[in-house]
């Protein structure tokens, strides 16, 4: 009977929920015993209002706040609210509750609203085109449209389930949180202003930076990240990729001295492009990393496999053992997969190569298969290509006591040992050209062999 007195008089407003009366009791717009209601005049012209930790289950009684622009009332068990009848709130804190749905489509001047740590399904936020700071993560979202928002600077919609977004109107975003969801694309390039960006816990493969010039924060560990080039981002300071699948990782933005860096449980991780080499990153994770190089380039080389120099042999040819990489008849791990021990007949070339997740690398030598003892090659290339460079007397038999060598008018050029390396193709270390050169080896039988080979540029 009281109840319906005192609400049609219009002189107070029914507050049901003891807890929510007692922090109006304790803010001074109401006076104890708590008895349900609150004088209407005392809550009418209110604007701040903050009621958060306080175990309110229900807040029924807020429309009567018609003054209201800031409510907070974090951390209660509410499972609805209602405040269609608060429409010039401008800043909402409602996070920590359990609430399943919410109604924020009146809310005009919305600029502020954050309400993570509930049971939302659903967020509609498309009237609300003032908003500048969405905090709505740990929620059950599976969507959420904020295209319309474009003066929104910080976005967080963290521990969602959420498969897409599309951020491209939203280029004043100074802050995007969007970990834990399951994003596989994530496109920020028209956010120039973007200085934090956390995106771990997805499934994305590609991460494209070049266009925030201000990024200071990254961190996108475990996801499907491949290749990863921040050479860009000169304001970066605090990086975060570990637990990915990255091959490359390019750090060289001129910064590396004020970063801190971690790119620890990547596998596949072949090289890390940065500033400096030979300096210190104690800061970094892994800090010991074998893998630093100073350029785009390095990397092609980065991936190890064994080398091997040309061979000449009689009749057969022995393929050894190896550590890194495995053998091929054709290139890139093409034709035929030989085994170490295998015997070759004929001339050929033998490729090796090792293929990781990133990519493959190989080497190559020639096997040149002769019947006699002693190989005198009609020709050699000194282009440092790493095949035929030097020219080289094979003898199988010990049978060479010296070599000499001559230009063709009779100059004498280079003399030879047994076991030297071979000739280079200079004198007095420069480079001679193309021409044919004359050769005489004495032999430890006394006979004398005599003949020519072209040096080839």
């Amino acid at each position: 009977m009281g109840l319906a007195h005192y609400v049609g008089l219009g002189q107070n407003t029914a507050i049901p929920d003891p807890n929510f009366e007692q922090a109006l009791i304790n803010l001074g717009y109401d006076s104890a015993p708590i008895d349900g209601f609150v004088p209407t005049v005392n809550i009418a012209s209110i604007t701040d209002l903050n009621v958060s930790g306080s175990n309110i289950s229900d807040l029924t009684g807020i429309k009567d706040f018609t003054a209201l622009t800031n409510l907070r009332c974090e951390h209660n068990v509410l499972t609805n609210l209602d405040i269609s009848g608060n429409i010039l709130i401008s800043e909402l804190y409602c996070s920590n509750n359990l609430l399943s749905s919410l109604d924020v489509s009146m809310l005009q001047n919305l600029k502020i609203f954050w309400c993570s740590y509930n049971q939302l399904s659903a967020l509609d936020v498309s009237q609300n085109l003032g908003l500048i700071s969405l905090i709505c993560g740990y929620n059950l979202l599976t969507d959420l449209n904020v295209e319309p928002l474009v003066d929104l600077r910080v976005l967080d919609f963290g521990f969602n389930d959420i498969a897409s977004i599309d951020l491209s109107k939203n280029i004043n975003l100074i802050r995007l949180d969007c970990r834990r969801n399951n994003l596989t694309n994530l496109d920020f390039s028209n956010a120039p202003k973007l200085s934090t960006l956390l995106c771990d816990d997805n499934q994305l493969t590609v991460l494209n930076t070049s266009n925030n010039n201000q990024l200071n924060n990254l961190s996108c560990g475990f996801n499907l990240l491949v290749n990863l080039d921040l050479s860009n981002n000169l304001a970066l300071t605090t990086l975060n990729c570990s637990n990915n699948l990255l091959c490359t990782l390019n750090l060289k933005n001129g910064n590396n001295t004020n970063m801190v860096v971690d790119f620890g449980f990547n596998i596949s991780l072949v090289c890390v492009i940065i500033d400096n080499i030979l300096a210190t990153h104690d800061s970094w994770t892994p800090s010991n990393y074998a893998g630093f190089v100073s350029s785009v380039e390095d990397c092609n080389n980065a991936i190890p496999v064994d080398t091997f120099s040309d061979v000449v042999s009689i009749r057969s040819y022995t393929l050894p053992s190896l550590t890194i990489g495995n053998y091929f008849t054709g290139s890139g791990g093409t034709g035929t997969l030989l085994n170490a021990g295998a015997i070759i007949t004929t001339s050929q070339t033998i490729y090796i190569y090792n293929e990781l997740p990133c990519g493959g690398n190989e080497s190559q030598f020639n096997i040149l298969i002769i019947d006699d003892e002693l190989y005198i090659p009609s020709f050699f290339t000194p282009n440092n290509d790493g095949s035929h460079d030097h020219w080289t007397v094979t003898d199988n038999a010990d049978q060479v006591f010296n070599i000499l060598i001559y230009d063709r008018y009779g100059k004498f050029i280079k003399y030879l040992y047994p076991n030297d390396l071979g000739w280079n193709g200079t004198y007095n270390g420069y480079a001679l050209p193309t021409s044919d050169y004359w050769y005489v080896i004495n032999l430890k039988s006394g006979q004398i062999l005599k003949g020519h080979f072209t040096l080839k540029r």
